[in-house]
This record gives structure tokens, sequence and C-alpha cells, in this order.
């Protein structure tokens, strides 16, 4: 386990700046971050790209370009029907002429103001920004991607663990002490890539539901203990979602710890939950400040708690806020 937790800038800046983009990356970096997180997908070409989704029309201009209308299809991704542009069908030279849009405004009206300002950075640009930003801060910017829709690629012909390695092996990250983790929902990618790499993976847990490609196995029965045993055959740690580790009431206030992470560790495990932000409408009851969903309350409160649980690390939309509580907790 880390001597102090890590803090993962969750898709960039994402509360500051329009996510995934190189300006929210190079912010959280600013901030203090000490992993950028890029959501990986692929072009046509087989190029790993960021987007939250490979479905792409809430988080670019895709639908404003009318070159591209005839792009527009229905998919079933993970077993839903989605409509929209998808990230397969188009070649890195045509997702370029796109540029990135904030995919939440009503809550981060702010964010709409840097709309039309950056295009979808790939996963090389990523990875060449920490570098440079390591070398120029004189810390180890490490990166966390995540494989997006893995089987649903593998399917289509378009597989991640190629090209995510050779992007990792040709900057010079394969060994379990390099600061790179690589996280997924999905379970048998894992497995895959635990016998193709020393870098330290993630299995990703929901609250609810279920792996993707393995239709019979619930989050739930992974977090078992037996379960938890079976994670630490492949994977370093699990990326829970934080009502895993402190309840939450029907009303939505912190009900109390389950004792998740106590039960990690003792399977060998380190313990990054997933995702803090500082809107109202993200945070428990008895945390926010007035009624507006798009006021911030109390993050800064919010992260001293889940750090008193003992958690390894977390993700945050608004990195300079939680360095500042780290900072001050260890």
């Amino acid at each position: 386990m880390a001597d102090h937790p890590i803090l993962i800038a969750h898709r960039g800046a994402s509360g500051e700046r329009p996510e995934h983009t190189i300006a929210s990356y190079t912010l959280a970096i600013e901030q203090g971050a000490d992993f950028i997180e890029p959501d990986l997908v692929l072009t046509k070409d087989g190029i790993l790209v960021a987007r939250h989704e490979n479905e792409i029309s809430t988080t670019t201009d895709v639908a404003d370009h009318p070159e591209f209308a005839s792009r527009k299809a229905t998919k079933v991704i993970d077993g839903h029907s989605v409509k929209g542009w998808f990230t397969e069908d188009f070649t890195l030279a045509e997702l370029k002429t796109l540029r990135a849009r904030e995919r939440l405004p009503k809550l981060r009206p702010a964010n709409t103001a840097y709309d039309g300002q950056f295009t979808i950075p790939t996963f090389d640009e990523i990875i060449a920004l920490a570098l440079a930003k390591s070398k120029e801060t004189g810390r180890d910017i490490g990166l966390y991607p995540e494989t997006k829709h893995p089987s649903y690629f593998a399917s289509i012909g378009l597989p991640h663990e190629g090209p995510l390695l050779a992007a990792l092996e040709g900057a010079g990250y394969t060994e379990k002490g390099d600061p790179v983790f690589i996280q997924s929902f999905e379970v048998g990618n894992l497995i895959a890539l635990s016998s193709k790499t020393g870098l330290r993976l993630i299995q990703l847990v929901d609250a609810d539901g279920g792996p993707a490609d393995r239709p019979e196995t619930t989050y739930a029965e992974i977090l078992a203990d037996e379960g938890l045993k079976s994670v630490a055959r492949y994977a370093a740690g699990i990326g829970p979602a934080k009502d895993l580790i402190i309840r939450r009431t029907l009303l939505g206030a912190l009900d109390g710890s389950t004792g998740l992470v106590a039960r990690c560790h003792s399977a060998g495990l380190e313990v990054h939950p997933w995702t803090f932000r500082a809107e109202n409408y993200f945070l428990p009851l008895g945390l926010r400040k007035g009624i507006n969903p798009r006021s911030a309350g109390d993050l800064a409160e919010e992260v001293r708690l889940f750090l008193a649980e003992g958690i390894d690390g977390l993700f945050c939309d608004f990195p300079g806020i939680a360095r500042a509580v780290i900072d001050k907790s260890f």
C-alpha cells in the first residue's frame, strides 16, 4: 500500500474543464494530481483516444458536422441499445476535426465557455503530456487508463490490449513499480493483461449489476471474501463506487462504514474509490450547501471522511480540493 493516498484526476480536472482534453489533464497536474485518468476507446483505424464513451454525441460537436450525418447509428453496447455517433466508425484524422464539449452543461455551465476549443486527445498524446510534465515538475505524473467496453471492442476486431501495452511499453512503462494502473469494469481483459504485463491492474466495481463480460457474476459476489481473493490473483486493487465504502440512507445521508476497505486490505488489495465531486448534486445530504444542485458543497469534508476509512487513493473531478485535504492529513 502507498504511504499516503494517491490522487487520481478523474478525466483530468473535469470539474473545471471539459473532460478528457489536454487542457483538463494539464490543469489537474498543475493542481497536484498524482495520476491522470483517460477512458480509452478505439478509432476505426485502431488508435486509442480518450472519451467517456465510444458514443460521442454528448462530448463533441459531431452532430454539427453534416459530413458525418450518415454515420449516426444505433448499436448494442454491453446489452444496451445506444444511438449516436461512435468512435469506431471514424478514423483518427476524422475525429481530429471534431471539438470537445462539456458533457454536463446543466451542472457545469462554466465549462461550456471552453466548448469548441479542444480536440480529442490520443493516448500517445496523453502519455507525452505526463512525461513532459514529470520532467518539468520533478515529480512522477502517473497514468491511470480505463479500458472502456473491452469485450465489445474485441468483438468488432479492435481489442484494447495490443495498442494499450504497446503505447505504455514504448514510453518505458512495464513494471509494477512504474506509475501506471490499468483499470476495467470487466474481468476477462484484466486477467488477460495480468499475463502480459507487470503493470498494476485495478478491478472496477459498481454498486449494482456486474461485469459486462461475466453476466453470471455480480459485483456483490466479487466483493465477497472469496471474490476478493480471486481478484487478488490478477489485480493490485479494486476501484469501488464510494457508496460501497460508506453507506448512504435512502434520503442520501452518509450512514456508516461497510468495512470494505479493511476486508480488501486483508486480501492484499488497494482501494481507490470513485468519484468525488464538489457539486451539491453529487454530495451526500449533510455536506450540501444550499439547494442549487450546481452549487459547491463541502467536498473537502467528504474526502476527509473517506481518508479516515483508510483508502489508498481516490478519483476526483476537482483535484485541487482533494490535494489540499490529503496534504493536510498526511
